[in-house]
């Protein structure tokens, strides 16, 4: 999964070999088609989209140069775990 914030990456650790961390200089220029945002309380608001690709993305609102990136089947599973509670600990 990739994670691309608008700050320089921070040195790579063991525990989050997993995501990459791409400052917003060094990112290609894709073109993602948002989906209208999804808000629950107050300004909770985060959006999907598809690049031209095919690859999938969750952003928020209130940091649109921020998002998390992977393939359309990786994003999918992941909302499938948070649906089913993977991530309840959390709240």
């Amino acid at each position: 999964m990739n994670l691309t914030t608008a700050t320089p990456a921070a040195p790579a650790s063991a525990a989050s070999a997993d995501t990459t961390v791409t400052p917003r200089s060094a990112r290609p220029a894709v073109e993602i088609d948002w989906d209208e945002a999804f808000c629950s309380e107050g300004a909770n608001c985060f959006r999907f989209g598809l690049d031209e690709a095919g690859r999938a993305y969750i952003g928020s609102t209130l940091a649109p140069g921020a998002y998390v990136s992977d393939s359309v089947e990786a994003l999918r599973a992941l909302i499938h775990a948070v649906k089913a509670g993977a991530a309840d600990h959390l709240l």
